[in-house]
């Protein structure tokens, strides 16, 4: 019941011109930050362990602000879930569209990283390309099949769901669809090694240099961040010598431009997931 009146606030609020919803966005987050204490310690205990230099009031501050970026990306859903099309266009710019243009066609990884804008990237991207991506199911069964219909609707993506495996991703890809992938989660051991993340030993799934080895495909990293007018979703150029010498170099070389953009907008970096959870042999849990 709590869900579903959530999710009929959600879409009144999905009205509102995106200032206004902005605002409500960030009331959210700071409500958040204040009563959901266990995410509280989890981003806190990321950017502790990331940012070791930082001053502990600098690190509560930028605690803050991702609980606000957060908020404010979680309603604004309802304008993915319940918008037109044209809203979508308007609110979402694009940036470096002649990388993908340059690639179509062609076998192509979309490297996503998990900002806070990742969603909005992905339906404006959709309103005018085939994409393919994966998902993962949701514990609530009514927000994960509201999440599938929203991620759905427009154009004709391709959406494999995580327990599917990698078969129909590495169909997509050798068809010329970019794959949207996003690698940067803590997944358990399972098919993951251990890879330096801001100086930190985090449990990686190796999936982006062995999917590029498998198919042939370029990889192109595509970051969506917040703006205070909207999104924009940049496109980079492929990566050259892409894949390497080594898988655990591959593995390493992501981990690395995923944190030059951390620091760029460290706000907007998903710090609520618990990245370090798997931990190395012989070495303490951290949350």
């Amino acid at each position: 019941m709590l869900t579903r009146l959530g999710l009929a606030l959600m879409w009144l609020l999905h009205f509102l011109p995106p200032s206004v919803l902005a605002v409500f966005g960030e009331a959210l987050g700071s409500f958040l930050y204040v009563f959901a204490r266990e995410r509280r310690q989890v981003a806190t205990t990321n950017l502790r362990l990331c940012f070791p230099e930082l001053p502990e009031y600098e690190i509560v501050n930028l605690v803050q602000r991702h609980f606000l970026s957060f908020g404010r990306s979680f309603l604004e859903r309802g304008i993915l879930w319940w918008g037109s099309q044209a809203r979508i266009m308007r609110l979402v710019r694009v940036e470096g569209i002649e990388h993908l243009q340059a690639r179509t066609g062609q076998p192509l990884i979309l490297l996503t990283p998990h900002f806070v804008g990742l969603d909005m990237g992905w339906a404006r991207l959709v309103c005018e390309h085939t994409l393919a991506s994966t998902y993962s199911h949701q514990k609530n069964p009514v927000f994960d099949a509201l999440l599938l219909k929203g991620r759905s609707r427009f154009g004709k993506p391709q959406l494999f769901s995580r327990q599917e495996g990698m078969r129909p991703a590495i169909k997509a890809i050798t068809e010329g669809v970019p794959f949207y992938y996003l690698p940067d989660m803590d997944f358990g051991a399972r098919d993951s090694i251990f890879v330096p993340f801001f100086g930190v030993p985090a449990a990686t799934i190796t999936g982006l240099s062995r999917l590029a080895r498998l198919t042939g495909a370029a990889v192109m990293p595509c970051v969506t961040r917040q703006l205070a007018d909207g999104y924009a979703v940049k496109f980079y150029p492929a990566w050259d010598n892409f894949p390497g010498i080594s898988v655990a170099e591959d593995t390493r070389r992501m981990n690395l431009f995923i944190e030059d953009r951390v620091r760029e907008i460290p706000e907007q970096y998903f710090w609520l997931h618990k990245r370090f959870k798997t931990r190395p042999p012989g070495e303490p849990k951290v949350y």
